[in-house]
């Protein structure tokens, strides 16, 4: 089968071509025929050495994809060969990524696909949409699970709603019957979000933006997802409820911050780091379970209609799928390794 490899951090030009024999999945273990990879952040980061990660003597990169099992390992339960999944975390610890026509992972990071749903979809969840699965539900008083009616009475500030956890969170939020604001930098990123379902839009580099999302939200917002907390953080602290919550998953734009004291304790706001890799298998399992439940009520559609705009790369061309992800394009970042 072909792959891609990379055997020391570096730039995208580490990643290398090759031919390699396909893995039998162990105990536990599926293995997936892979029709599309989903590059994140998290992926080129990892390939370039910026994020500790096990280090292997040969890594296939990217966590993220879709294609149907071909093969299962013993003791695999609830799954069989022939259905169509998502592949979430698969090079978690793993040097089995799914940059590769053949990848082998734990049968809980493969999910099994609604009626319907396409492989460029299902590519497209992983890593955004339970990041925002998370962010959504670390509120004290809950809800731990997302369903239609779960956050009715909610009002959701999502920074960066043109990117794709931003994009999830909006999607998911709305789904759950939450108030949505969302802020964006430009005309056509505010296009975007008020594709993803987004009902107030704000042009952060306009006016006051505190001002601006009080006028929005007069009684403060209940929960924020955050991507950029060495930016917003005082902006966070004014224009949050009591109680908030300010879940943040990304270190864009600096790797500290500070907030203001007086209305932080005084609205008894919480700040709650996201990521994946720690979170612990409850808090994935129970994204992935509601995230098939968006899926089967058609809340996470993908391409520019739906907010998140498509970018297409063959296989051979993971190194410029990396660099387009590092380049911050808009939307998702997606590789067609096969055509199933």
């Amino acid at each position: 089968m072909k792959a891609i490899v990379y055997r020391t951090p570096g730039a995208s030009d580490v990643l290398s071509l090759v031919e390699r024999g396909i893995a039998d999945p162990g105990a536990g273990e599926v293995r997936v025929r892979i029709a599309v990879s989903g590059v994140n952040p998290t992926d080129w980061k990892s390939r370039a050495g910026g994020t500790a990660r096990a280090t292997f003597a040969e890594t296939v990169p990217n966590q993220d994809g879709s294609g149907i099992i071909d093969a299962l390992g013993d003791g695999v339960e609830g799954l069989a060969v022939g259905d169509r999944v998502w592949v979430h975390l698969a090079q978690h610890q793993r040097p089995t990524g799914t940059a590769q026509e053949y990848t082998v992972v734990p049968a809980s990071r493969a999910i099994r696909l609604p009626e319907g749903i396409d492989f460029a979809t299902a590519a497209s969840l992983g890593v955004p949409a339970v990041t925002a699965h998370r962010a959504l539900t670390v509120h004290e008083d809950g809800p731990a699970r997302l369903a239609p009616g779960a956050l009715t009475g909610r009002t959701v500030l999502v920074a960066g709603g043109a990117g794709a956890v931003g994009h999830a969170a909006i999607q998911l939020a709305r789904w759950a019957g939450a108030t949505v604001i969302t802020t964006v930098s430009s005309d056509a990123k505010a296009a975007l979000a008020r594709a993803a379902g987004a009902h107030h839009i704000i042009d952060y580099t306009q006016g006051d933006l505190v001002e601006n999302i009080r006028e929005v939200a007069p009684d403060g917002v209940d929960q924020i997802v955050e991507v950029s907390l060495a930016t917003n953080a005082a902006v966070d602290a004014e224009v949050a409820a009591g109680h908030a919550v300010v879940a943040f998953y990304a270190d864009d734009n600096g790797d500290t911050f500070s907030m203001p004291i007086r209305p932080t304790f005084a609205k008894n706001i919480r700040v709650q780091g996201v990521l994946l890799y720690t979170v612990g298998e409850p808090a994935l399992d129970a994204a992935v379970a509601d995230i098939t439940r968006a899926l089967e009520d058609g809340a996470l559609p993908v391409g520019e209609d739906a907010g998140l705009p498509l970018t297409w790369f063959p296989l051979e061309q993971t190194a410029a799928a990396h660099d387009a992800v590092e380049a911050a394009t808009v939307g998702k970042v997606l590789i067609r390794v096969a055509e199933l």
